[in-house]
């Protein structure tokens, strides 16, 4: 081997490494990411640019990928348990889980952006807002959220309110495991598997029934107790998710409101409170009120 030869190993090139990109029907990696389209949509909003402004158009893009493959992943959760494959929906929970601490994990990048970095571009925002990602909507509407005044923001463009009405008609994730309760013989009502799916379920004392039983046997009924378990780590992440935008807006702009209309701060805590798996909360309190009773 020569000199020249030792010196591009060491420099981690390989003589069987693929460098001519010319011939038909070779991609390269650029080619397959799609990286000048990818790294060319990093439109900033003023001329010059503020010096944060690449990082709040970046930080938010990226969350903006990691919510498609969320709600991705959550669609195949949904099928699996269609099909009664809880082996899998629980791995595909597991990766749900790992892409939730990404999102979170970003707003700690964002802190590095102070409120006086953040006032040179806000302005140029205009009304855009978080609030009208439909990305996140498909997400909330998926675990169950559903509430059609949502929908109002995205009455401008019909590709994205025909995409979100049919996420809205759809069965959450819930409702299957609902049918996939009945299919394993609880009785679970007809009027809660034949229902309007584009309506939030509020959870129902008879399904709450349903899962103290479950969690008094866990062993004869590992799948759906580890279900229930899996869905609740979800939730407690989407909460977490949730707390840390609100108190990162708080940190940045004080109690301000929001570009795009809204009260801000005082908004996003209203979120805190909402629920996706109503009767799996309320069975705690059943299941540990039904123990002291005994």
């Amino acid at each position: 081997m020569s000199k020249k030869d030792d010196r591009l190993l060491q420099r981690g090139i390989e003589e069987t490494l693929v460098t001519n990109f010319a011939e038909k029907h070779r991609d390269s990696y650029g080619d397959f990411l799609q990286l000048k389209t990818l790294l060319n949509i990093q439109r900033t909003f003023q001329d010059p640019a503020a010096p944060d402004e690449m990082l709040f158009v970046i930080i938010h893009q990226v969350s903006e990928l990691w919510l498609k493959l969320m709600h991705h992943e959550l669609c195949e959760v949904r099928r699996y348990v269609q099909e009664h494959k809880i082996g899998e929906a629980l791995k595909k929970i597991d990766r749900i889980k790992a892409i939730q601490r990404q999102l979170i994990a970003a707003w700690e990048t964002l802190l590095t952006m102070t409120p006086v970095d953040y006032m040179k571009f806000r302005d140029a925002l205009g009304s855009s807002s978080g609030f009208q990602s439909y990305g996140y909507r498909q997400i909330e509407f998926i675990l169950g959220n559903k509430d059609p005044a949502t929908l109002k923001v995205h009455a401008h463009d019909p590709e994205v309110m025909e995409q979100l009405n049919n996420a809205l008609t759809k069965p959450s994730l819930y409702d299957e495991v609902l049918a996939l309760l009945s299919r394993q013989g609880f009785d679970v009502p007809d009027d809660l598997l034949d229902r309007d799916f584009s309506q939030i379920y509020a959870g129902d004392p008879r399904i709450v029934k349903i899962w103290v039983e479950v969690y008094r046997n866990p062993d004869q009924h590992w799948d759906l107790y580890s279900l229930a378990e899996k869905l609740m780590d979800v939730e407690s992440l989407f909460q977490r998710w949730r707390f840390d935008h609100a108190t990162t807006v708080e940190r940045v702009i004080g109690m301000q409101k929001g570009t795009g209309g809204s009260s801000g701060v005082a908004f996003l805590r209203k979120a805190l409170d909402l629920r996706f798996f109503h009767d799996l909360y309320d069975m705690r309190s059943e299941l540990f009120y039904g123990s002291s009773e005994t």
